[in-house]
């Protein structure tokens, strides 16, 4: 049976065919694996980010004023309109808390310690009993349990029984406590809103205990006297995907209208779900816009390979197809060959890529840091695929058929001539290409990034600003192939002088026909720009996660909180967190937002001495080191008096001309400083006694030793500080010193003090109209000072986009403050340095009444790295950096041993004249080291040029937005060097098996 002449014909170039073969496939795979691998990460990704973040992110919360009889309605119309908003009901609690009772045995008290009662549905679940059981509906008395923290408090135990009275109308309850529980996480963000169900006591002007909680029908039935009601929902995310992120929002964030339109008008819902799904939906696009960018590339080096396969292809058979066409065949005849024999070798690639993709992608997943969902291929997959396989069977039959036009005779008269320019450059293509990349990046750097507002006020894909990568590395590709003829002209005249004959030739041959090597040094160049690109985007992304994890903490360990609380008071708290495991130095700060010179600012106090270790500033960002800006903003410093021993106990005599009132200013020696009132003051020496106990809270302890920093009262108040004793020993004050505001401080020269370093940002010098070393009176929360401009940063850590800020040294800013005899500044925030945040928060988690935050820029950097949308990202540019070597090798390899072939004949007469093996491979390794060198030097500088323009733009936020700080262009050398190296050890080896091949080939020939 005879063979379809589109099979012989096939057969007949087997190599060109395999390689044309390979690069479909190789195409349509990767861009298949691309495709599956961004669509199985996005739904996890999506849902995985819902499931790691915060109970207060994903829960929606509805209270309302509701008694007896609304609140049966009001909780059916609730839990209505949340399974309405999110298509399924979701998990809902229900939360009432009542009003004051008051405690047994203290109904005459002026001040009566309080109970509350409440009811919380599944309690159970976020709770373990310690003692006894769960309350039940129903009997004589009020079955409740109670927390741990509330029966160490109030005494109650499982058992007791007690009478409380109303406080709004006297009414008696008779109580039964039947159970004690404790909570499994009592620093929930659950239970935010709920600090007397976590803590059990609720100090202010009363004492409130509890809550004693009951069954709903117990509260509903006994308590419901129009109460505040919660409903918290949860909704299950189980089966959410990307395409559902807006809708939900749009559905979560009209939940509290609908509500009231629905007959519920003291409902009122809160929820930060709406902002956290469209973040994702940002994030989703901004993952899918580069993941495009890696598309793009991959897509512009498969048709270039394709392109030049093909045209291998066609220039290989032209005198076959002229000679075809002069015996007759017309053009359909001779399109039907070539489109048969296109598509003989792409719709296997359409069938096979798709059960190549999962394999592809679970290697993936061996790679450090990437994630490998399980995928199979799907309608979709084969669908892309299909498409990919008829584009390419497009580009692989198209030579073929503009060349089926010419003559037997004209093919044999042209074949002899060869072209030293490329078409495309005697056309200007180049330059073309090269003014829309232009046009392109010029948008990038305008917008922002390749995620713009659109029409409609929402945000898209620019597909122009999406190409622009592709299109600047092909028109810079383009650009590079001028420079071909010229270098080979080069290389022959250097090679010419000497007396080896291989390196004469190689260069000699690359000369005569520079477009042959065109091809093939194009493809090169591309796909090493592409790998190179592709591996600068990976590293730029994965330092700017550190560096937005650093910028955003500021320290290693930064805890904001109050800075006074019962449990840990303002000298205590310093003293808990700088004792904390594993902590190097700790700094005291205040941080807030300041009005500076009528612009609202954040102004941020730190310690100057202890700067270097606890301050990440990014070199960039300043012209001066941290330590060069320690050194600057250190102004003069108050005086102190050291209080000798541990004193806890102050007695002061303090001498006044007339009726005033006093503070005396105090630090401890981690640098905290504080003022304590010494009340109305009278006429005449005045002894006041001092509670330094106190200050430490009720579990804290002082960081001794103590110093007094000065005494103050008000405006030419004229205090005199006479005396001062600690704990009953006397402490001399000769040192002291009275300023013109009437402030006493110790040591000399600490009145008149000269302006206050500060660093700025630029924005804020500018309205301050300061440069750096000037100095200028600035109003300063409402207070006139004069600064002095000691360095400038661009954007300073712990600040929002765009926000201005102040910088200066803590004891300095106080020293100025306390001449000017203004209050002193709290810490607002601890600024911790250590090696392993970990131990510490560990310790702070068990602590919940420290009432302390925690901001950890290790645990921000893990959470950036991990979060899977950027793991779909990062899994995308290695599938491009793969690509990009697949098709280098590839096209290098096809192309050599496809002009080898065409130059048998010369081989043979260079044979015959006593050529041996060793020159043989010389003069091929001359003539690929020219192609191979050129590219590597050319498309490596090419990939720095594109990506210092395009990668910086590209590395955006959650938000879609430019991240903080500004995204610094990183080229990972080393892996640079790396992947240059096995490329240029790949080829060679090619060139060497080719040289041999090529020998024992002729040798036989000869035999």
């Amino acid at each position: 049976m005879r063979a379809p002449l589109v099979v012989k014909r096939a057969l007949d170039e087997p190599l060109l065919l395999l390689g044309a073969f390979g690069a479909i496939l190789l195409a349509t795979t990767m861009l298949v694996a691309m495709i599956m691998y961004a669509a199985a990460i996005a739904g996890p990704g999506v849902r995985r980010a819902v499931q790691d973040a915060s109970y207060r992110q994903t829960s929606v919360t509805v209270t309302a004023q509701v008694d007896a009889t609304t609140f049966s309605r009001y909780d059916r119309l609730v839990r209505d309109e949340l399974a309405a908003a999110f298509g399924a009901p979701p998990a809902v609690t229900t939360s009432l808390r009542s009003d004051s009772y008051v405690m047994p045995g203290q109904e005459d008290a002026d001040l009566p310690g309080l109970l509350r009662f409440g009811s919380h549905d599944g309690l159970d679940r976020h709770a373990r009993l310690v003692t006894g059981r769960w309350p039940r509906t129903g009997g004589e008395s009020v079955e409740a349990v109670i927390s741990e923290p509330a029966a160490t408090a109030t005494g109650f135990a499982s058992g007791a029984e007690f009478v409380t009275q109303a406080r709004s109308d006297g009414k008696p309850v008779k109580v039964r406590v039947v159970g004690v529980f404790r909570l499994d996480d009592p620093v929930s963000e659950r239970w935010a809103g709920e600090e007397l169900l976590s803590r059990g006591v609720e100090r202010g002007e009363y004492t409130t205990y509890g809550p004693l909680m009951v069954t709903r029908e117990t509260f509903v039935a006994g308590f419901a006297t129009s109460v505040r009601a919660v409903w918290a929902a949860e909704p299950d995310f189980g089966a959410l995907t990307s395409e559902r992120l807006r809708p939900l929002a749009a559905a979560a964030e009209g939940i509290g209208a609908r509500l009231m339109a629905g007959g519920c008008v003291s409902c009122l819902a809160a929820t930060e779900l709406p902002a956290l799904l469209t973040q994702l939906d940002s994030a989703s696009l901004v993952t899918r816009s580069v993941l495009l960018i890696s598309m793009l590339q991959l897509l512009l080096l498969a048709g270039y390979a394709l392109v030049l396969t093909a045209r291998l292809l066609a220039d290989h058979r032209r005198m076959e197809t002229a000679l075809l066409r002069s015996r007759g065949a017309g053009t359909g005849r001779l399109v039907a060959l070539a489109g048969g024999e296109a598509l003989l070798i792409a719709l296997p690639c359409a069938v096979v890529a798709p059960l190549l993709g999962p394999p592809l992608i679970a290697l993936i997943g061996l790679l450090p840091g990437m994630a490998s969902p399980p995928v199979a291929p799907d309608a979709g997959a084969y669908l892309v695929s299909s498409g990919a396989a008829l584009a390419a069977a497009v580009l692989l039959a198209l030579p073929s058929v503009a060349g089926g036009r010419r003559t037997y005779v004209q093919e044999q008269s042209a074949r002899g001539r060869g072209l030293r320019r490329a078409l495309i450059h005697g056309a200007g293509g180049d330059i073309a290409l090269l003014a829309a990349a232009a046009l392109a990046i010029w948008q990038l750097q305008r917008y922002g990034g390749p995620v713009t507002a659109t029409a409609a006020g929402g945000l898209g894909i620019d597909p122009l600003i999406i190409s622009g990568p592709a299109l600047a590395l092909l028109a810079g590709g383009l650009l590079g192939l001028r420079l071909v003829p010229r270098v080979s002209r080069l290389a022959e005249r250097i090679t010419a002088r000497r007396a080896t004959l291989p390196a004469a030739l190689g260069s000699w041959q690359v000369s005569r026909r520079p477009l042959r090597y065109a091809g093939p040094a194009l493809l090169l160049t591309l796909a090493i720009a592409v790998g190179v690109v592709s591996m600068a985007t990976t590293a730029t992304w994965r330092d700017s996660h550190r560096d937005q994890a650093d910028h955003r903490a500021g320290a290693d360990l930064r805890l904001p909180g109050p800075y006074e609380a019962p449990e840990l008071g303002v000298l205590g708290r310093g003293t808990a967190f700088a004792g904390l495991p594993g902590i190097t130095a700790a700094s005291p700060a205040f941080r807030a937002q300041t009005d500076v010179g009528g612009e609202s600012a954040l102004l941020l106090a730190l310690d100057a001495d202890r700067l270097p270790q606890v301050f990440h500033l990014r070199p960039d960002l300043s012209s001066r080191t941290v330590p060069q800006l320690v050194a600057a903003i250190k102004g003069e410093r108050a005086g102190r008096l050291e209080l000798p021993g541990r004193p806890r106990a102050l007695t002061v005599r303090v001498e006044s001309p007339a009726a005033a009132t006093g503070r005396l200013v105090l630090s401890d020696a981690l640098g905290t400083w504080h003022d304590l009132p010494l009340g109305e003051l009278r006429e005449g020496v005045n002894t006041v006694r001092l509670d330094l106990a106190a200050l430490a809270g009720r579990s804290g302890e002082i960081t001794y030793p103590l110093s007094v920093r000065g005494l103050a009262g008000d405006e030419q108040a004229g205090l005199r500080l006479a005396g001062l004793s600690a704990d009953g020993t006397d402490v001399p004050v000769t040192s002291a010193a009275t300023n013109p505001q009437g402030v006493t401080a110790f040591g000399a020269d600490r009145f008149a003090p000269g302006p206050l370093p500060v660093v700025l940002t630029p924005g804020l010098a500018a309205t301050l109209k300061l440069r750096e070393g000037q100095d200028g009176s600035v109003r300063l929360a409402g207070n006139v000072m004069r600064i002095k401009v000691a360095g400038i940063v661009a954007s300073m850590p712990t600040g929002e986009p765009g926000q201005q800020a102040v910088l200066a040294d803590w004891e300095s800013l106080h020293a100025y403050e306390l001449a000017a005899a203004l209050p002193s500044r709290p810490a607002t925030e601890w600024w911790l340095a250590t090696p392993d945040s970990a131990p510490a928060e560990e310790v702070l988690r068990r602590n919940p009444q420290w009432d302390a935050g925690a901001v950890d820029r290790h645990e921000l950097a893990a959470r950036l790295r991990g979060d899977p949308l950027v793991g779909a990202l990062h899994g995308g540019l290695t599938l491009g950096f793969a690509a990009a070597l697949g098709f280098a090798v590839l096209g290098f390899l096809v192309n050599a041993v496809v002009a080898a072939r065409e130059r048998r004949a010369e081989f043979a007469v260079l044979r015959a004249l006593g050529t041996g093996p060793g020159q043989m491979l010389g003069m091929l390794a001359t003539e690929q080291a020219f192609v191979v060198g050129l590219s590597l030097v050319s498309g490596t500088a090419l990939a720095v040029a594109v990506g210092n323009l395009v990668v910086p733009r590209i590395v955006l936020s959650g938000q879609a937005a430019a991240v903080e700080p500004a995204v610094l262009f990183r080229l990972p050398w080393p892996s640079v060097a790396v992947m240059l190296a096995l490329v240029t050890a790949a080829l060679a080896v090619i060139v060497a098996g080719l040289a041999r091949r090529m020998w024992r080939g002729q040798s036989l020939e000869e035999r």
